[in-house]
């Protein structure tokens, strides 16, 4: 299933979420020196912040997000990677890094840090075109800096 994402107005986020920002934009700033200091002056616990850190964003911020790690499974066959590689680059994004597990049962996983400072259209419809690769099992956003 696709990745999709919302648009929510602050006030009907839930207190976890909210906080969470919160302690992103005091790391951020510098006012906090760790995780936990963050987490603890915005009244949040470390699990609640690890468990929405990498999901929540400022609408203003995702302009200025531009590295993308995306994990996948891939089947252990000739072409399938130079397949992913040319749907990232036919997107406009350039590839930072790739580490490839070992396959092991005829599956392995690929990590791509990607830059998306250029990419055409958006995260989702670039996943959608890497799922419909003959090969790819699975495909998930991982990070974003």
């Amino acid at each position: 299933m696709a990745e999709r994402y919302y648009v929510v107005r602050e006030d009907l986020l839930p207190e976890g979420i909210l906080k969470t920002e919160q302690a992103k934009e005091l790391l951020r700033r510098g006012e906090a020196a760790t995780i936990h200091e963050a987490a603890e002056r915005v009244g949040l616990s470390r699990s609640a912040f690890y468990k929405y850190k990498d999901g929540v964003y400022l609408l203003e911020q995702t302009n200025r997000e531009r590295i993308v790690t995306l994990s996948t499974d891939l089947e252990h066959r000739s072409g399938v990677l130079s397949k992913v590689l040319g749907t990232l680059a036919s997107s406009e994004g350039n590839v930072l890094t790739i580490h490839q597990s070992i396959p092991l049962q005829g599956m392995a996983n690929v990590v791509v840090s990607l830059d998306t400072s250029n990419m055409a259209g958006t995260l989702t419809e670039l996943s959608d075109r890497l799922r419909n690769i003959d090969g790819v099992k699975r495909v998930a956003i991982i990070g974003r800096s």
